[in-house]
Parts: structure tokens; sequence; C-alpha cells
């Protein structure tokens, strides 16, 4: 497969160098500084906090070129506009693998609705300065899918073969056929989850606060309430329904835990706030059209 990964976080990163080592033909996009050092030394890879570096010889480039088999675009919500606008004239397919809230439509009207395909990345992690520290890989994060799916919910054959290709490579990757309802339920909890963790200063701060993660929690519950499906994955469901008290304490358990510690929730920067900030727009607008 010939691929370009648009983005070089946490994510694109990690992605980019498992489908290289897995025999595709990768290209890696970044700009600034992102972009010197992994000419430099390649996308550096450690496991939480251990002391080997792995470096993958990943190819990377400042903007699109030819045509792909697959475009992978790992960025922020607020950055999408962007890549849409770069990627118009790009032939080859293009999965978006990140939080979106607005559907496939905004997205198809750019590029073609036929090329759009839905997912997002379940890969966590964190960067320390060049190098991508990702979880470590347990029996719990080995279960977790990757998932993917159509713009209007279909099994195609594409969506087989690509889900098939990021298997062999050790992606855990499943086609979902509710694509959309699985990012919207995802942002009606992350928003309220993001923007309480911001506010409090991380993820360990906002669990010592027993009364803003009640906050936070009534935020979910009207976010989901507000949906016009059911929510996806329907585990979901449980935040409205299950005890205040006892997912006050479930949430404050996974705020302390090394899931959440090491993980893109102690990300303070200007681009966490801007995304979240424009996620909450897109799930105020899904609302407002009901």
């Amino acid at each position: 497969m010939k691929l370009l990964v648009y983005g070089a976080g946490v994510c694109g990163s990690l992605f980019a160098a498992r489908m290289h080592e897995a025999g595709h033909d990768v290209t890696l996009l970044a700009r600034g500084e992102r972009l010197a050092a992994l000419r430099r030394h390649g996308v550096q890879l450690a496991e939480g906090d251990g002391p080997t570096v792995e470096r993958v010889p990943v190819r990377v480039v400042d903007h699109p070129e030819s045509g792909y088999d697959l475009v992978t675009v790992f960025v922020r919500t607020h950055q999408v506009d962007a890549v849409l606008e770069s990627l118009a004239g790009v032939q080859g397919d293009v999965l978006f693998l990140l939080n979106w809230a607005a559907g496939p439509e905004a997205l198809g009207a750019v590029i073609g609705h036929e090329r759009v395909l839905l997912g997002f990345p379940t890969t966590g992690g964190t960067m320390d300065g060049d190098v991508v520290r990702y979880r470590r890989s347990n029996f719990l994060t080995r279960r977790v899918v990757m998932p993917i799916g159509e713009h209007d919910g279909r099994t195609t054959a594409r969506l087989e073969r690509i889900t098939e290709t990021f298997r062999a490579a050790g992606i855990n990757a499943k086609a979902e056929p509710r694509m959309g309802a699985w990012l919207r339920t995802h942002a009606a909890f992350e928003v309220p989850l993001g923007q309480a963790v911001y506010e409090a200063g991380g993820p360990i701060a906002l669990a010592d606060d027993p009364d803003a993660v009640r906050g936070m929690l009534h935020l979910m519950r009207r976010n989901l309430a507000a949906m016009e499906t059911p929510p996806v994955p329907r585990a979901f469901a449980a935040l409205r329904t299950l005890p205040q008290g006892l997912l006050v304490a479930v949430l404050r358990r996974f705020l302390r835990s090394p899931t959440a510690v090491h993980s893109g929730l102690n990300d303070a920067s200007p681009a966490t706030a801007a995304e979240l900030r424009r996620l909450a727009e897109q799930l105020g607008a899904s609302a407002g059209a009901r």
C-alpha cells in the first residue's frame, strides 16, 4: 500500500512507523520543527518511561505529492479545513482518524464524498521532546480496537481491504457501520472531560476535586441526551443510567490512572483548547439541527 500519513504527532508517528515496519510504502507529512527532527532522526519511539528508543526511518515531506492508495489524517479538529484544501487535488481515498462530530458531509463537500472514510485512533501516548512515548501494551489495551467506517455506513470491499491491511500490520482495526454516531458519542464524552482537565490543570488535579468531576459528568449526560441517535458503543449509555456517586468514583479513579496521566489529557497547549472549542461547536450544531 502506498500510504500518506498526514500529521506527525503521537498517533500519526506511531501509525506511520508500524505501517513502515509492516513493509508498506509510507510517507509521513510534518511541518516546522517536527519535520526537521524527523529528517534528522526518523520516528523515535519508546514504550512508557523505558530508556530504549527505537528509530524508524520513515520518509517525511512537508506537503502532499502524487496520488496514494490511502491518505490517513491525524490532526486536531480545528486543523481539518486546511488539510481538506491541501488534499482536494491529491488522488486517493482519505481516512480521517481524529475527533470529529460534524459528520462526513463537510469533508466530502471539499474532496468528494466517495473518498471519505471516518475512524478514530486508539493508540495513546505523549511527546517527550522528539520521542513518542506510547502506552505500554497489556491485556486491556490489546483488546481496544481502532474503529473505521464508510461515510454512509456501508460495508464495502475497500473498507474490508483497509481493515485487513491494518490488522496484518498489528493494528487492531475493526469495521464500524455507525462511525458517525461513534464519533459524536466520543465527542459528547471527550469535550467535558478535556475541558475539565484543562481548567483543573491536569487529570490528577481534576480527580482531587469531586465537585468538578460531578460538573463534568453533568455535561456528559446533557450531551448524550441531546444526541439524535443512541450512543455508540452502547456502554456509554451507562453514563446516563448508573448512580452519580458510582460514576464519580469511577471517573476519579480513571483520572489518576497511568492511561489518563500518560495521555493527551496532560497536554495543556493552546492547540488543545482550540480543538475542544471546535469540537464543542460541532456538538452544538449537531444538537441544534434536530
